[in-house]
C-alpha cells in the first residue's frame, strides 16, 4: 500500500513524462474540467545582463551603501545625532531624579 504523497510523485511524474507541451504545468495537467495551458514565464531580465551586473558589483572594493557624498550623513552623522540626543537625554533624567526637580506634590 502507498502513500498519499508517494501516490502523487507518481502522477507528477507520470503527467510530466505524459504531456506533448512540456512549458505545461503540473496543475493545470491535472486539472479535471477543460484544460487550461499554461506556460512558462519568461525572466525579467536576461541572464547576460544579470551577470554582468554581478561581476560588476561583486568587483568593488568599497561598499555600495558608502558610495555618493551624501552617505557620509546618513550613515554617520545622523546615528551620532540621536547617539548624543539619547545621552543627553538620560543624563538629564538622572540630574532631575537625583536633585528631585520636576517632582508632583
Amino acid at each position: 500500500m502507498c502513500s498519499l504523497s508517494q501516490f502523487s510523485t507518481d502522477k507528477l511524474l507520470w503527467s510530466l513524462s505524459q504531456h506533448p507541451n512540456p512549458n505545461q504545468t503540473f496543475l493545470s495537467s491535472i486539472h479535471q474540467g477543460p484544460i487550461v495551458w499554461m506556460t512558462i514565464e519568461e525572466p525579467f531580465r536576461p541572464r547576460e545582463k544579470l551577470l554582468e551586473k554581478q561581476r560588476y558589483f561583486q568587483s568593488i572594493h568599497k561598499h555600495t551603501y558608502l558610495k555618493g557624498p551624501l552617505d557620509k550623513i546618513t550613515s554617520v552623522a545622523i546615528p551620532l545625532a540621536f547617539a548624543g540626543t539619547t545621552l543627553y537625554l538620560i543624563g538629564r533624567g538622572i540630574y532631575n531624579m537625583s536633585h528631585g526637580t520636576g517632582k508632583k506634590e
